[in-house]
């Protein structure tokens, strides 16, 4: 048992990971946008779980909700009782928040890609160094990275945001290397979620042999931090298109890139 703290945490495959997290009995720090959603999911994970929730409402587009996240996984402590806040050491990070642009680059909005890059890349190098440095320096922990298989892809700027997460986790993982903590990138294919709904975007093209189902996502994804891996692909299949997706010429892949 220990405390996770994720971002993104009221939908998607970050309600998975609560759930799955509160069910094997770690305490869970929930972060997100929507204060009313997050009050929903810690009633239902305190109901069902029986574990110590925690809610941080924060835009992590905001540097000041940012810093407050930041904050709290530097934090360390056992609390006063029961009934006060507890500020125990984050054991586990599950940088998750992120979105889809759903827009051309050149003809975009700007402000939306800008806001991408803080959600899915600055806040994730911010959460990333507040948590190594508390988890260093109690000498046990562990980062997981929410990246993507598009991230070996050429599909604009939501790749290149995730290309940035998965060499990023990986060199973290190389800093880290005999200290106790580990930091591991998953990256998932097409995931059963309403990620795309909320996007907009028509996935009926996909066949249903490209999608995943998210349950099993996370439980491959946490199976893998307790192993120590660095990169976790869930799926046979996805881990054959990341293999040919490194192999094949850039040309080749930039071919098969394209925006929506």
């Amino acid at each position: 048992m220990g405390t996770a703290l994720v971002t993104g945490a009221t939908a998607g495959l970050g309600l998975e990971f609560v759930w799955q997290l509160a069910t094997a009995r770690h305490d869970v720090v929930l972060v997100a946008r929507d204060a009313d959603r997050l009050e929903e999911v810690a009633r239902q994970v305190r109901a069902a779980a029986g574990v110590h929730v925690e809610m941080l409402p924060a835009d992590l587009a905001d540097p000041d909700d940012l810093e407050r996240v930041a904050a709290r996984l530097r934090a360390v402590g056992d609390g006063d009782g029961p009934d006060a806040p507890r500020p125990r050491p984050v054991g586990l990070l599950v940088n998750n928040a992120g979105f889809a642009t759903a827009q051309p680059f050149v003809r975009g909005d700007l402000d939306v890609e800008l806001r991408a890059l803080d959600v899915m890349v600055r806040a994730v190098v911010v959460l990333s160094h507040a948590a190594a440095g508390q988890m260093t320096a109690r000498g046990r922990g562990a980062i997981l990275n929410v990246a993507s298989v598009a991230a070996l892809t050429a599909g604009g700027s939501y790749a290149a945001a995730k290309a940035y997460v998965r060499s990023f986790t990986e060199g973290l993982a190389v800093e880290l290397k005999d200290t106790g903590v580990t930091a591991t990138v998953v990256c998932p294919g097409f995931v059963h979620t309403e990620f795309h709904d909320r996007a907009g975007l028509d996935m009926g093209q996909i066949p249903e042999l490209g999608w995943l189902e998210a349950p099993e996502v996370v439980a491959e994804a946490l199976a893998d931090v307790r192993r120590g891996a660095v990169i976790s692909t869930p799926s046979v299949r996805y881990k054959a298109a990341s293999a040919l997706l490194r192999v094949l010429p850039r040309s080749a892949v930039r071919a098969v890139g394209k925006y929506r």
